[in-house]
C-alpha cells in the first residue's frame, strides 16, 4: 500500500488508497498504521523513544545482509507485532540496553521483506516521503465515514492525536461528538505575524485585544477538584517542573475544574528572564531539585478553554477573558487592553518592550479557541522578525569549530506536501557548551552521511533571525534567509509548530510591499 500512494502523484487517489486501505483495518491496527504513515513511532506527547541511533540500526542491516536467507513459508510480522516489538526496544534500559536493542532488531528485520524494511527504516529515521502528510490522512478518514474536512479537523484538533483519532473513526465513533477533555491536552491556538498596528486593526476590523506577549514557556493547566496537571505545547506532561503553576492554581484560581492556557515566565529582580533559562530546566533532570530553586518563575494566564462543566472554545475571546478574570486574581493575568487606534495599540507594544517582553498578540475579540490552528485572528507584533525552523542536516565544522556539527540546515514546513523546505544556512549565534550539545543531539537522531554533510531526522527547532527574505534558485524552497543567525533552540516546539514555507512567501511580499512604499519615499 505504501508503494502505491508513493507511485501517484494526484493528492486524490493518496487519499482514496488510504481510505481503502485503513477502512479495512481493526481500530487497534488503525491506530498504528497512521502513525507510521505520517513517519511517527509514537503519539505527540508520548515521551517514549526508541534511542537507537544510525550507527546502531546501520550495524543490524549489514549483518543481516551477510546471513539473509529468504522466508518462503514464513508470513511477514503484522502491524501488531511490528509495533509491539518497537515498543519493546523503546523500554530496554540498564547494563547492556544496546545489545538487548540490537537483539530485538535483528529478531524484528530478519522477518521482514527487502521492500518491507526499506519503509520500516524510513519510519524509523522520519523520512517516510510517500506522500501521506498529516492531511492527506485525514482527509483519508473523513473519506471513511463522509466527514467534512471541516468536520475532522475540528475533532482532531480536540484529540489532539491523530492515531486515537483514526481509531475512533475505523470504530464507527461519531468524531461530531468529540469535545475538549480534562486531562487530555489540545495543540495551543497560535498566532501569525504581522508588521504594523494598522495591519492588525484592519484585520481586526478597527477593534483588537491587546495582550503582552511573555518570552517564556507556553503552558496548558488542567484542573479538577484539586488535581492540578500542566501540558507543554507539544503535550508533554510537564507537572513535575512547574511546581510554582500548580501551586498557584490551587491557590488562587476559583473554579472546580478547569483547562487555562499560559505562560511560565523566569522573573528576576522584576525583570523576565530570557527563555532559555527556563528551557534549562527540562534538560537538567537529574539536578531538577536543587536547579528549580534558581529561576523563580511567574504564570500569566489569558485564556480560558474550559470551565465547571462548559467548554468555551466556541465562545467570543471577549467571553473568555471576562470569565478568566473573575476566577484570577489581576497578577496573574496577562497585561490587556483593547485597541481602536494604532496609537493605543503602539503605547502597549511600547510598554511591553519597555518591561523586559517581546511584544504584543493582538485578538480578534469575536474569535473562537482554535486549538493547534494559527492565522489572523491572532497577530503578533514583535520588536525583531524571527522565524522558527527545523534543522534538517549539519556539517562539520573546521578550525575552531573543526569535531562539531556547526553549519545547519534550515527547514521550514511545507503544508502542501507536508514535508521540510530548505531556506537557508548557518553556524552563527550559539555557545560553544551549545554546539557541543547540539552536536551529540544531531548525531543521536542522524539518518545518514554524505560527506562532510549528516542528514538528520527534522526533530530540532530553532528560533532563526535575519536580515531579510531573498528569492533563491538554490533551494527548491524558491526563498532563501539573508544573515540567518540562530537566536535560541526551542526543546518546547515540535517540527509541527515551525513557520511554513507559505507564511515566510507571504513575509517576503509583504518585505517587498515596504521595500517599495520606501523606495517611494513615502
Amino acid at each position: 500500500m505504501a508503494k502505491e500512494v508513493e507511485n501517484t502523484s494526484s493528492r486524490l487517489n493518496k487519499v482514496k488508497i488510504l481510505s481503502s486501505f485503513l477502512s479495512k483495518l481493526t481500530p487497534e491496527d488503525a491506530k498504528i498504521a497512521v502513525l507510521l504513515l505520517t513517519g511517527r513511532i509514537f503519539p505527540e506527547g508520548d515521551e517514549r523513544e526508541l534511542g537507537i541511533g544510525f550507527s546502531t540500526i546501520s550495524s543490524v542491516v549489514k549483518q543481516l545482509e551477510t546471513t539473509r536467507i529468504t522466508h518462503l513459508i514464513q508470513a511477514s510480522p503484522t502491524l501488531k507485532d511490528v509495533y509491539s516489538t518497537l515498543d519493546k526496544i523503546s523500554r530496554v534500559t540498564g547494563e547492556g540496553a544496546r545489545n538487548r536493542k540490537m537483539n530485538l532488531l535483528r529478531g524484528l528485520f530478519s522477518q521482514l521483506s527487502r521492500e518491507e524494511l526499506e519503509y520500516l527504516l524510513r519510519i524509523i529515521f522520519g523520512e517516510v516521503r510517500i506522500g501521506a502528510n498529516v492531511g492527506v490522512v485525514l482527509e483519508s478518514l473523513a473519506r471513511i465515514r463522509d466527514y467534512s474536512p471541516e468536520e475532522i479537523r475540528r475533532a482532531y484538533m480536540l484529540v489532539g492525536d491523530i492515531s486515537e483519532l483514526a481509531q475512533m473513526v475505523v470504530e464507527g465513533v461519531n468524531v461530531r461528538e468529540v469535545s475538549l477533555k480534562l486531562f487530555r491536552p489540545v495543540k495551543p491556538m497560535l498566532a501569525d505575524m504581522a508588521y504594523s498596528a494598522l495591519e492588525i486593526l484592519k484585520e481586526h476590523s478597527g477593534y483588537t485585544s491587546a495582550e503582552y506577549k511573555y518570552d517564556g514557556m507556553r503552558v496548558q493547566v488542567h484542573v479538577k477538584n484539586g488535581k492540578v496537571e500542566v501540558y507543554s505545547r507539544r503535550m508533554n506532561r510537564i507537572t513535575d517542573y512547574l511546581p510554582e503553576v500548580v501551586d498557584t492554581v490551587k491557590g488562587y484560581f476559583k473554579a472546580d475544574s478547569a483547562v487555562l492556557d499560559g505562560e511560565a515566565v523566569g522573573i528576576v529582580n522584576g525583570r523576565p528572564l530570557p527563555f532559555q533559562d527556563i528551557a534549562r530546566r527540562f534538560r537538567r533532570k537529574s539536578e531538577l531539585r536543587s536547579f528549580l530553586k534558581t529561576i523563580p518563575l511567574h504564570v500569566y494566564f489569558f485564556d480560558l478553554l474550559y470551565i465547571d462543566g462548559r467548554v468555551l472554545i466556541d465562545e467570543p475571546y471577549t467571553n473568555r477573558r471576562r470569565i478568566l478574570e473573575e476566577k484570577l486574581e489581576g497578577e496573574l493575568l496577562a497585561r490587556q487592553t483593547y485597541a481602536r487606534t494604532p496609537e493605543e495599540l503602539e503605547k502597549l507594544f511600547k510598554e511591553a518592550l519597555n518591561e523586559g517582553h517581546e511584544g504584543v498578540i493582538c485578538k480578534h475579540p469575536q474569535s473562537a479557541y482554535e486549538p493547534g490552528n494559527r492565522g489572523r485572528k491572532w497577530l503578533k507584533l514583535k520588536k525583531t522578525d524571527t522565524i522558527d525552523c527545523v534543522i534538517v542536516a549539519a556539517e562539520w565544522g573546521h578550525g575552531r569549530r573543526s569535531g562539531w556539527l556547526s553549519d545547519y540546515y534550515l527547514a521550514v514546513r511545507d503544508e502542501r506536501t507536508g514535508g521540510f523546505a530548505i531556506v537557508g544556512k548557518t553556524f552563527k549565534g550559539l555557545t560553544d557548551a551549545e554546539f557541543e550539545e547540539i552536536t551529540k543531539k544531531l548525531l543521536a537522531i542522524k539518518v545518514r552521511e554524505e560527506g562532510w554533510v549528516v542528514h538528520v531526522r527534522p526533530e530540532i527547532v530553532v528560533e532563526v533571525d535575519y536580515a531579510e527574505i531573498q528569492r533563491s534558485p538554490r533551494y527548491a524552497s524558491g526563498l532563501a534567509l539573508r544573515f540567518a543567525r540562530i537566536k535560541r533552540l526551542r526543546p518546547d516546539k515540535s517540527p509541527d509548530d515551525v513557520t511554513t514555507l507559505q507564511e515566510l512567501w507571504r513575509r517576503y511580499e509583504e518585505q517587498q510591499r515596504v521595500k517599495g512604499i520606501d523606495n517611494l519615499g513615502l
